[in-house]
């Protein structure tokens, strides 16, 4: 197929967009980024492309709660585009606040469970700026192969993932929802600092019932190099870990997506 592209969405206040971009560049895609007035504005655009990111950063300062003023331009103006765009065979990428974004825009988990999941302040009361472990748990996100495990770093002050009881937690398990968990080096779950926010199920990230909308709180866009590893002189690998997710999702679009650009 021809070029791979990406729109990367940009609001005041969103700071991780040319990390993003240099990750989804260095993985074969095509970014481009573009405000969210302007895709306000035309809508169509989208049909251009294959991926649509949020990326990380503190969208409109992050006022009234984390993502969700961004959340309810995304749902007032682009809700029903951006579920064609998906249920057309996009993907869309929601990182760290473009997480918190899609969880309280009710893109995630998704039909049946909006407003019954959110993401809140950590457990620790402090903004956590450390490395973790994730392993992915399920097989239903289109862009994650079950048993994979990265070590990558958090950066957030309110990255913690609660629900309203143990029916939603259920029907989280049972429909594949939970894509991420924080774990160990060996994939063991466990306290702080293991689980940096405390989230229920010790939750990392969420697809939706298509599996091809996930959101995640840490940032594999900033470990997409060898350096950027704590551990890089005693590895020494091709890549950062965070590297796989990108390019997981270039080999989902160039085997089953045809629409777009």
């Amino acid at each position: 197929m021809g070029a791979i592209n990406v729109l990367i969405l940009r609001a005041a206040g969103i700071n991780c967009e040319e990390e993003t971009a240099f990750a989804w560049a260095r993985a074969g895609a095509v970014a481009e980024t573009i405000h969210v007035n302007r895709l306000i504005e035309s809508p169509a655009m989208l049909e251009r492309f294959h991926i649509v990111t949020v990326p990380g950063g503190f969208s409109y300062g992050d006022d009234i709660a984390s993502g969700k003023i961004l959340a309810v331009r995304l749902s007032l103006h682009l809700g029903d585009a951006l579920r064609a765009f998906v249920q057309r065979g996009g993907l869309l990428l929601g990182i760290c606040n473009g997480f918190q974004v899609l969880v309280k825009a009710g893109l995630l988990p998704g039909p049946g469970l909006e407003r019954r999941v959110t993401i809140t302040h950590n457990d620790s009361g402090r903004y956590e700026d450390r490395w973790v472990w994730l392993e992915a748990t399920s097989d239903h996100c289109a862009i994650l192969r079950r048993g994979q495990r990265w070590m990558v770093p958090v950066a957030h002050g309110e990255g913690k993932v609660v629900t309203d009881g143990e029916e939603t937690r259920s029907r989280l398990v049972e429909g594949g929802h939970i894509a991420l968990r924080y774990c160990d080096a060996q994939g063991r779950p466990g306290p702080f600092p293991i689980n940096p926010n405390g989230s229920e199920m010790d939750i990392a990230g969420l697809t939706d019932a298509t599996g091809r909308i996930l959101g995640l709180m840490p940032h594999p866009e900033r470990a997409i190099e060898a350096t950027h590893t704590p551990d890089w002189t005693r590895q020494r690998p091709a890549d950062g870990p965070g590297m796989a997710l990108f390019r997981n999702a270039i080999e989902f679009v160039e085997n089953h997506v045809t629409a777009g650009g």
